[in-house]
């Protein structure tokens, strides 16, 4: 089993109340009353879907924004983070059609993505997985995972709101936002 493969499935059964499931852009997901997240590509039987990532190297970090990340950033699954938020994107093909230096221009050049991220830690947790890393075709390109207390939710909603303002997003084509609470 890989520490670095995560399954995330929803059903009947699962450590996570789905509050709600939200179609940002294209098809929904099947709404569940559960989710459940494990290390590892073991799912839950009975789940209505199952969605997988793999946690990868940084992209289109530079070594200044990789350390205030890590020096601001905590873990996933502290005791206090009761909230969380599940939000598969899948982005077009004109956005894997650009070079890697075009898509780090828009990622944080236009967007600020890391930026705007930045002002929101430690508050809110954040994992990145990465879907496009796997041998098998997946139907998003990352699961974003994000952990935070009640007390955060209003910052949770404006950091998701100034992402999804961004030039960046012009490129999502599939998003799916699940609210969650233990």
């Amino acid at each position: 089993m890989s520490s670095r493969l995560f399954t995330f499935a929803g059903g009947p059964t699962g450590d996570w109340n789905v509050i709600r499931v939200t179609s940002v852009t294209g098809e929904p997901l099947i709404p569940t009353a559960k989710l459940t997240v494990v290390s590892g590509s073991t799912a839950p039987a009975g789940a209505q879907w199952i969605l997988r990532g793999i946690t990868s190297n940084t992209r289109y970090t530079m070594a200044e924004e990789k350390a205030q990340l890590v020096a601001r950033q905590t873990d996933i699954g502290r005791p206090a983070a009761t909230c969380a938020a599940l939000i598969p994107i899948r982005k077009s093909a004109a956005w894997w059609d650009l070079p890697q230096d075009a898509r780090r221009k828009i990622f944080e050049e236009s967007s600020l993505h890391i930026q705007i991220g930045l002002k929101y830690l430690p508050a809110i947790a954040r994992r990145l997985h990465h879907c496009r890393d796997l041998s098998t075709p997946e139907p998003f390109d990352f699961l974003t995972w994000f952990d935070y207390a009640p007390e955060d939710a209003q910052a949770f909603e404006d950091l998701v709101g100034a992402l999804r303002a961004t030039e960046e997003w012009k490129f999502v084509d599939r998003e799916v936002d699940l609210r969650l609470a233990r």
